[in-house]
């Protein structure tokens, strides 16, 4: 009898401490969902209703922040940055704007540049930050990327500048000739010296003017608008007619070869614009009584065979530093020669447009003293639409390339008698 009211009174001790295990276990898993996790950091309730659609919706970073400085919501784009890590903010000078604003409730917008992350070269990413309440607990931290937008800006601004030193120098020239004729005017042989050199400046500005426009329409029109199959053939003989009288004065042997009936897809007045400039180019840079070289090929490439112009002198040759320069605009690798020959420094920077343009791409070899080879590829005819549409913005791109040129230099030239 003892015995079975003690098992009773066992089991009801039992059922007991079940039931008060079962309840605290009920209690300590309601308070593990109630606890924040990182994927309710970005989606926790506390966020005024329609704000997590707006951020969505933002081109601009997003991260909103409560009190305790906690991230509430971030964008992937604010991950992208690196402004946020392990749910805070990472960047201090917007945390203490946070702070600030949280204290007085004013909106405050500061630019910064911050390191850029994944690079050891020392970028900075240019941004503007802005923080303002969200609520009475929350604050909205908005970050705006303004690198792209500052390498744009000095790109115009550099290119403002160069024009306009670029302009002055002939217009300033043949202010002072003018002035010359007209105190020479009792005087025939001095007004014919001062007029031919006021001919030559006024040719320098109107070559200026028209690179200018040149580059201008290369950068702004698509060339596939007015397309057609053009004969490689007819680009370098037209090439080599443009730079006949220059090669002549100079006792420059121009020759063509390569393989014959090659067709590239594209604008043909672009394209026979940039072959000009690069064989105008070797044979103001070559010395007398040398020979320019134009050889045309194909070539097997992935997407599609390409057309390969290569353009060989035995001029004075590019240095390492100056071959990652020359397709800048306005840059010359010896100023001195530059004015020599009117050079305006815009010739190889529509090379490089005019090709990129058309999917293809420039790219130089070098040696000092032994010349120079700048090769064009571009897309066969058929395969070029393709091409040009899948390749970006020249611009937002590292400048052309060198290379191991593919064609052997020319041999040294042979002095006429």
């Amino acid at each position: 009898m003892d015995v079975n009211a003690a098992v009773a009174a066992a089991a009801a001790i039992a059922g007991v401490l079940t039931g008060v295990i079962a309840m605290l276990a009920f209690r300590w898993s309601e308070r593990d969902q109630k606890r924040p996790t990182r994927t309710s950091l970005h989606t926790d309730p506390v966020l005024p209703p329609g704000v997590d659609t707006v951020l969505s919706v933002l081109r601009s970073s997003a991260v909103v922040l409560d009190e305790a400085d906690t991230v509430v919501k971030a964008s992937s784009a604010a991950y992208a940055l690196g402004l946020v890590r392990g749910g805070k903010l990472a960047i201090e000078p917007m945390l203490g704007m946070a702070r600030d604003t949280r204290r007085d409730g004013e909106i405050r917008q500061v630019e910064l540049d911050l390191p850029r992350r994944g690079t050891g070269r020392g970028e900075a990413l240019a941004v503007s930050a802005r923080v303002a309440p969200l609520g009475s607990r929350l604050v909205l931290l908005l970050v705006e990327d303004l690198t792209e937008a500052r390498r744009i800006e000095a790109v115009r601004r550099d290119f403002v500048a160069n024009v306009s030193h670029e302009l002055k120098t002939p217009v300033g020239a043949l202010s002072l000739l003018s002035e010359a004729v007209m105190d020479a005017s009792d005087d025939p042989e001095a007004v014919q010296r001062f007029a031919g050199r006021m001919q030559i400046e006024a040719t320098r500005l109107t070559n200026l003017v028209q690179e200018l426009i040149d580059l201008s329409r290369v950068q702004n029109d698509d060339p596939l608008e007015d397309a057609e199959p053009v004969r490689v053939d007819e680009l370098v003989a037209e090439a080599i007619d443009r730079c006949r009288h220059q090669a002549g004065t100079k006792q420059i042997t121009m020759a063509a070869g390569g393989t014959a009936d090659l067709h590239v897809w594209g604008n043909r007045g672009q394209l026979a614009a940039a072959l000009g400039n690069l064989v105008e180019n070797a044979v103001n840079y070559s010395p007398a009584r040398t020979r320019v070289g134009i050889a045309a090929r194909r070539i097997n490439a992935t997407g599609g065979d390409m057309i390969e112009l290569a353009v060989t002198d035995q001029g004075i040759g590019i240095t390492d530093k100056d071959k990652e320069r020359i397709f800048e605009r306005f840059y010359r690798v010896d100023p001195a020669r530059s004015r020599a020959t009117g050079g305006t420094g815009l010739g190889l920077a529509i090379v490089k447009h005019v090709v990129a343009s058309h999917g293809g791409e420039v790219t130089v070899w070098s040696a000092e003293g032994q010349g120079s080879t700048f090769t064009l590829r571009l897309p066969e005819a058929g395969v070029a639409r393709d091409r040009a549409s899948q390749h970006p913005d020249p611009d937002l791109e590292d400048e052309a390339g060198t290379e191991s040129s593919p064609y052997e230099p020319l041999p040294a030239p042979e002095v006429l008698p």
